[in-house]
């Protein structure tokens, strides 16, 4: 890659499966290269950028079906941006945040990326340089901005409030789903009846709201099959089961592969 904002050896160490506590994206401005997403395969083809937050995993899955490819990497903490344009990614039901570009784009977030890495080579801090605060802020700002203009047009035939509900049942249970596994646990949050939480998001997902509990329950249940040494048992516990031996049942059923399995095939 060319001018990537971080060394050598951690774009080396980018690749490998891990999770962070931060921003990391990606801009393909020529070439592709395929990545995992929490689990989901994805090929980013330029000119596109993909935007991994807080929480995800990422590694580089297959340099085989990558080719040469050149573009940026910036990888940030969350204090650097506006809670309001962080909150438009993280609430958004897709789990891949994958924008195309045009022409115009792309030069725009290559200027962008340009000023941001002579900043960085040329300061001490890049968390007390207030010129570095600004820009990564403008970066996520445009990025928020081009992202929502995408995500209305694959939801133009469904109702604001139906996509409000949606968005704010996925922040709740992101925020709560070790504690509550109920679909009426985050009912009587939002002030409606679970039936209609179900319709509504059924109707515009294709899944039941049971059903995006458990996908955010066992996404969990992966990252920490492949990043620690705990236990099946521990898992099952701190996710919120007292007995492992139904934890493993549902993430068999769920995941396709017992957590064992899915252990092995993993490290």
């Amino acid at each position: 890659m060319t001018g990537e904002l971080i060394s050598f050896v951690e774009m080396e160490t980018a690749f490998l499966p891990h999770r962070h506590d931060h921003y990391v994206c990606f801009l393909v401005e020529s070439g592709t290269i395929h990545l995992g997403i929490d689990f989901n395969d994805v090929k980013v083809s330029g000119p596109q950028l993909l935007i991994s937050y807080p929480g995800q995993m990422h590694h580089h899955l297959s340099a085989s079906e990558s080719t040469v490819f050149e573009g940026w990497m910036l990888a940030f903490d969350p204090k650097f941006i506006h809670e309001s344009a962080s909150l438009s990614i993280e609430d958004s039901f897709l789990n891949v945040i994958l924008i195309h570009l045009n022409e115009e784009q792309k030069k725009w977030f290559t200027s962008l990326f340009e000023l941001i890495g002579s900043e960085v080579g040329q300061s001490e801090s890049a968390i007390t340089n207030p010129i570095i605060c600004h820009l990564v802020n403008g970066f996520f700002s445009k990025t928020a901005s081009l992202f929502q203009l995408q995500e209305k047009e694959l939801i133009l035939e469904y109702s604001s409030r139906s996509i409000e509900i949606v968005k704010i049942f996925r922040r709740l249970v992101r925020e709560q789903f070790i504690a509550l596994k109920k679909p009426s646990d985050y009912s009587e949050q939002m002030n409606i009846s679970v039936s209609y939480l179900n319709d509504t998001i059924k109707s515009i997902t294709g899944f039941s709201a049971t059903n995006f509990i458990q996908q955010e329950v066992f996404r969990e249940a992966q990252r920490l099959l492949c990043f620690t040494n705990k236990s099946i048992k521990e898992i099952a516990f701190q996710l919120g089961y007292e007995d492992y031996k139904y934890f493993i049942r549902l993430f068999s059923k769920s995941v396709g592969v017992s957590p064992s399995n899915f252990r092995k095939q993993n490290q």
